[in-house]
């Protein structure tokens, strides 16, 4: 069986972790015992250790004295570190790109420049702003709080902020900006559109494309998109691979843009092969671009995961043999859905002192539904506790019948998770802004 390094310790690496799980064995460096990843590490007959996955001296020791051949890495800092760079040099297959290959993500200005000149007419009105000179001038363009400040840099999908929503007034927008500005030197102001926001996956071996079902996040901290900016607090997508207000004409659009991008990246050797995320709007002026990622989104990747029928390990044979297609790479007819719980203060306040929940993890098992750990550990028995102010841990449930899949999810926390945290109860709906 062949050996697979895994890389990465949050919801979205538990779910690869299983679906590697289930044809390789699965090894892992762990910042700290994520309980999800190390039961498909120890189910595979694999290894984990504890320590830095961003210690490459580490990481090398560790692929060397276990003969690793595969390394899978699906976190934006690893890869913006060059991780999939150190594999590749010690001979490993890949899925994921190279330092230089993620820079279509950790460089927001990089990433708009590559879509201007692919697709210009998808391009929302920007100003990339280098000094605050260029900020007051730039800030006269608007009367109200009708755009949105993007940091140059990664932000874990927190950095963006809206206004409207989570400034108020020109003065609040323009003090963040200048934050954003003095932190890299680089920040984008953009026009606010209205519009339907959407997420396409495409997996990639470097040169053909596979969209994954289109995915509908929830990154806002309360009900009815309320709040902070977070890491997405649920996810849910169709069976017919789109969503209520989509067209299949308006994936192609999307997904030809993708391909675009990939050939553009990959014109001198190969920099990019696992998945390319776009973040979209649909409006009444048509598709319009708001980011590229280099990584599966989180909860995204528990969604298009349990919705995929082709063998995980397959897609990744094909992906590094450069034979990736829609024919060797399926997805079920069926809708998934999925709840992020959080501590009460997640977003909202720093947790000075780690949450410590309960959970009765043997009846949510057998309740059918899917259980993935990201920032906590176990204490012992049915005792956790967080590791940082994130998110701790998903819900998913796969099926054919929406209302019943989400019926479950939400009983099984009601009933079987601790008090103490707290969730979004209005997952499912779709939000327009």
């Amino acid at each position: 069986m062949k050996k697979c390094l895994l890389l990465g310790n949050g919801g979205r690496e538990a779910v690869i972790g299983e679906y590697i799980s289930k044809g390789y064995q699965l090894y892992s460096v762990l910042p700290y015992e994520n309980p999800s990843i190390v039961e498909a590490v120890e189910a595979s007959g694999g290894k984990y250790i504890v320590g830095s996955p961003f210690d490459k001296e580490l990481v090398e020791k560790f692929i060397k004295e276990n003969e690793l051949e595969f390394c899978v890495i699906s976190s934006d800092n690893l890869l913006q570190d060059g991780l999939i760079d150190l594999a590749k040099s010690l001979g490993l297959k890949v899925f994921g790109p190279t330092s230089k290959g993620s820079k279509i993500e950790w460089s927001k200005t990089y990433a708009l420049e590559v879509v201007n000149e692919l697709a210009p007419e998808v391009i929302i009105k920007n100003y990339k702003v280098e000094n605050i000179e260029e900020l007051d001038e730039v800030i006269k363009n608007y009367r109200e709080d009708n755009f949105v400040v993007k940091p140059e840099g990664l932000t874990g999908g927190k950095g963006v902020k809206v206004g409207g929503i989570h400034f108020k007034g020109i003065e609040e927008g323009y003090e963040y900006a200048k934050a954003c500005l003095e932190d890299s030197g680089k920040v984008i102001i953009q026009d606010k559109v209205e519009g339907s926001e959407f997420t396409v996956m495409c997996l990639t071996d470097g040169k053909n494309v596979v969209p994954m079902p289109i995915t509908f996040d929830y990154p806002y901290r309360y009900e009815k998109d309320l709040g902070p900016g977070t890491g997405g607090m649920g996810c849910l997508s169709y069976p017919n691979g789109l969503l209520p207000f989509l067209t299949k004409e308006d994936v192609d659009e999307c997904a030809e843009l993708m391909k675009k991008t990939i050939n553009y990246l990959n014109k001198d050797s190969l920099e990019f092969t696992g998945v390319l995320y776009g973040g979209f709007f649909k409006t009444k002026a048509g598709i319009k671009f708001i980011e590229f990622n280099a990584r599966f989104g989180d909860p995204e990747a528990i969604n298009v995961l349990n919705a995929l029928e082709t063998p995980f390990t397959e897609v990744l044979e094909n992906i590094v043999n450069g034979t990736l297609s829609v024919e060797n790479c399926k997805f079920k007819n069926t809708y998934t859905f999925t709840v992020y719980v959080v501590s009460k203060d997640y977003a909202v306040k720093p947790n000075k002192e780690p949450t410590i929940f309960k959970l009765n993890t043997k009846d949510i098992k057998q309740s059918g539904v899917k259980l993935y750990f990201a920032n906590a550990k176990k204490v012992e028995g049915d005792t956790y506790t967080s590791v940082s102010n994130s998110r701790l841990f998903a819900i998913e449930k796969t099926g054919d019948n929406f209302e019943e899949i989400r019926k479950q999810v939400y009983d099984v926390i009601e009933k079987d998770v601790d008090k103490v945290l707290d969730y979004r109860k209005d997952i499912g709906n779709i939000y327009v802004h």
